[in-house]
């Protein structure tokens, strides 16, 4: 493991505060995601509660999907300081029993960007979730897949968040 830099001691394990709260999400997704073809999108709302847990160093996530048929979902996230990263598991009712691998990475220059390896659709490629406009009130999460080492990404899910009052 490899130390902390001393200026991000004491504040990445921060970097979700801005997610806390209860959030309205308006969704864009392509309807296949798997097909590189698909220019289909379509759109939903969900509602979301991410609550801290230890002392800001991880959050827990619990979403009401509103799609066909809904679905609920379950995200948690782990500050790593040995590592001065982010682990994001994602768990869903549409594969229940079914955790993924996490994703891994940080917050620089206004942006979080986690990245992992899984299989898409039968092929090896990755995952990338980008999380942007953190100091709006109003943060956007997209998802993008890559079959060729990153070299390019295809975004397919996009999510805006829009606070719900207490």
């Amino acid at each position: 493991m490899s130390a902390t830099p001393a200026y991000r001691r004491g504040m990445a394990d921060k970097d979700f505060d801005f997610l806390h709260g209860r959030w309205r999400l308006r969704t864009r997704k392509l309807r296949d995601v798997m097909d590189p073809t698909c220019t289909d999108w379509i759109e939903f709302d969900s509602v979301s509660e991410i609550v801290p847990a230890f002392g800001g160093a991880g959050n827990v996530e619990l979403t009401s999907l509103a799609t066909e048929p809904p679905q609920e979902a379950l995200t948690v996230r782990l500050y790593d300081a040995g590592e001065d990263l982010w682990r994001v598991w994602y768990l869903s009712t549409r594969a229940p029993g079914y955790m993924g691998p996490a994703d891994e990475g940080r917050f620089a220059d206004g942006r979080g960007t986690f990245v992992c390896e899984e299989e898409l659709g039968g092929r090896l490629g990755l995952v990338r979730h980008q999380w942007t406009r953190l100091d709006t009130g109003r943060p956007r999460w997209e998802q993008a897949f890559s079959f060729d080492g990153g070299e390019s990404w295809e975004t397919n899910y996009v999510t805006e968040h829009e606070p719900l009052g207490e």
